[in-house]
């Protein structure tokens, strides 16, 4: 087996192998999947020299540790976290030399929900449709980690850039995010609608990669029954039976029967990566350019 590979030693909460995901397989069900915070995935990768596009792992909440093999260099970013090499402080967002057997630890997250470790040359586990992304839903690439694995690292790219600072968001304390109405929006009230824009929601702890759900006022709907089901974009911002909207994320199904009132840009998407349970929500809905009634 490669030196070059990295030993789990501690797996954390969720962590799982993320790279800019498998666009364009909807239509056959394979939903996108990719890192959910894609600035802090990108930044990891080029702190290391790696193209954007090499496998990182993403954690959740409470960070893990692995033993590298041979000597590399390593990034954290992401959600800011304690950062350890063998048990020693480490700089949180920038390049790390980490010994050949030492252990980089990304700790538990000071704030938001997910950080991203990178190391030079990526995680080379097998391409799955083009992409080394873990999805939840589908099962598709590599399963979470768990305690004991071991996964090969690539062969360096080259040396990284200079940096002198890493910009870094700061928490979200809240999060507003722009909808696109339609396709749906006619299968609920006009107070419906106002109850979405003026609402008070906030993030459920239910909330995963597959969907960022909420907690809050319920919408109220126009039309009884469901549809059938129809294709779901990222970002698409479904309403359930309870009324309460579920923004669909990268691990997200390609359909759905449930009415779509909106889409929020995915642009816009990166900061539900980061929003813990209990941020609070704001909706703010429009409609397209030349769109009406």
């Amino acid at each position: 087996m490669t030196d070059r590979a990295v030993h789990v030693v501690r797996a954390g909460a969720l962590t799982t192998v993320q790279d800019l995901g498998r666009p364009g397989h909807a239509h056959v069900g394979v939903p996108r999947a990719g890192a959910l915070d894609e600035p802090a995935h990108r930044l990891a990768n080029r702190l290391v020299g790696n193209p954007e596009h090499a496998a990182t792992l993403e954690t959740t909440v409470n960070g893990c540790a692995v033993r590298v093999r041979t000597a590399t260099l390593a990034s954290v970013t992401g959600a800011p976290c304690p950062v350890t090499v063998d048990g020693r402080p480490a700089p949180w967002g920038t390049a790390v030399r980490v010994p050949a057997g030492a252990v980089l630890e990304a700790g538990p997250a000071t704030h938001g929900l997910r950080s991203h470790l990178a190391f030079a040359g990526g995680v080379a586990v097998d391409p799955v449709l083009g992409s080394r992304a873990g999805d939840l839903l589908s099962g598709l690439g590599p399963a979470p980690l768990t305690e004991g694995a071991v996964l090969p690292l690539g062969r360096p790219y080259g040396p990284p850039p200079a940096v002198d600072a890493v910009p870094h968001p700061g928490p979200v304390t809240e999060l507003v995010l722009p909808v696109v109405l339609g396709p749906r929006d006619d299968w609920f009230t006009p107070t419906g609608l106002r109850t979405l824009a003026t609402g008070r929601f906030r993030v459920s702890p239910a909330s995963n990669r597959i969907g960022l759900r909420t907690e809050g006022p319920s919408l109220e709907r126009l039309k009884d029954g469901e549809l059938p089901s129809e294709g779901m974009p990222l970002g698409a911002l479904q309403v359930p039976p309870d009324g309460r909207p579920v923004l669909f994320l990268n691990d997200h199904p390609t359909t759905g029967g449930y009415p779509v009132i909106g889409v929020v840009p995915p642009r816009f998407l990166p900061a539900t990566a980061q929003a813990v349970p209990g941020t609070p929500v704001r909706f703010v809905p429009r409609r397209a350019r030349g769109g009406g009634r």
